[in-house]
């Protein structure tokens, strides 16, 4: 008999990639339901779903997403409803008998000024980045709950922490999206319109970590297949949870460098410094993830690509 998957947030980047690698992969049947069909800030529907359903194992991509501007303008949404939809999932497929899920937090969730790259052990160790507080809030809220309910109930909800993430399915909002997708979109509408120059936000100076979401993807998959003994020994000092990068990180300046290059813009690019830059390096240490067998396969400029290919054939849906 397969193992009904629940993936929760489908048609978002993250959970649209764990569906691709789950057509791939024998033994499992995906379990998908639509914002309009669940509401997960309802804890009364998230029960019926898990009562009717009898679901074996929860991947927990749903949430509210957004970059700076979008967090600025809107944290209480961003709070309030990435609390709720932690709070029902985890507990509602606890209470169902669900043993197996996996959350996804955010690389948000460190300290603004910590070590680089950033160890799973950074978490709760200084001050948030105030631009995305209440969503980094949010996110370490499920960590923690995870971790209760392991503790508490023997349990097997692991969290793993992606990096700054891009691919299929991204939200390419010209405000409200993050800097990948957003750049994305200004340097095409630049280059349709003729235009010379195009604004970035920012100094240009800070440094990210990108992950191709199909990685991230095969990264989920790999976790969850781990042991649950040697899961639980090896992250038990970490906080449950296990970072998923690429290794290594880049300048804004140089990814709008790579992706004015890739849309085949000319212009010129106008770093806007009155603008927030947000956390000033934000590299995580993937070698945890690495030592137990997984590597990224996906090279900046490949996904770059294939990125804005996607968006060409979708930018209109």
């Amino acid at each position: 008999m397969k193992k009904r998957i629940f993936i929760a947030g489908h048609r978002g980047m993250v959970g649209s990639a764990l569906v691709r690698a789950f057509n791939n992969i024998e033994g499992f049947q995906v379990v998908t339901r639509a914002r309009a069909d669940l509401d997960l800030t309802s804890q009364a529907a998230v029960n019926d779903f898990f009562i009717n359903e009898k679901i074996d194992a929860v991947y927990l991509a749903a949430a509210r997403v957004g970059g700076i501007y979008a967090n600025a303008n809107f944290p209480a949404n961003f709070i309030y409803e990435n609390l709720s939809i932690a709070n029902n999932v985890i507990h509602e497929a606890f209470s169902s008998g669900v043993k197996k899920l996996l959350f996804f937090g955010s690389s948000c969730i460190y300290p603004r000024v910590t070590s680089q790259p950033i160890p799973e052990s950074a978490l709760l160790q200084g001050s948030l980045e105030p631009t995305n507080e209440p969503y980094a809030i949010a996110k370490i809220a499920g960590i923690k709950l995870c971790e209760s309910y392991n503790r508490q109930y023997g349990t097997d909800y692991r969290s793993v922490m992606p990096t700054n993430l891009y691919g299929p399915n991204d939200n390419f909002h010209p405000r409200n999206s993050h800097v990948i997708p957003a750049l994305i979109r200004r340097f095409h509408e630049a280059k349709i319109n003729g235009d010379t120059k195009v604004e970035v936000w920012g100094s240009g100076s800070a440094m990210r970590d990108f992950l191709h979401v199909d990685d991230l993807a095969q990264a989920c998959v790999h976790v969850m297949q781990l042991p649950e003994d040697i899961y639980s020994n090896e992250v038990e000092a970490m906080a449950s949870h296990i970072n998923i990068g690429s290794g290594s990180d880049c300048s804004i300046r140089e990814i709008a460098e790579k992706i004015a290059q890739v849309v085949g813009f000319p212009g010129e690019l106008f770093f806007n410094s009155s603008m927030p830059d947000g956390t000033p390096r934000k590299l995580l240490d993937a070698s945890f993830l690495n030592s137990l067998g997984w590597q990224p396969n996906i090279q900046l400029e490949v996904g770059l690509k294939e990125t804005y290919k996607w968006f060409l054939a979708n930018k209109h849906k």
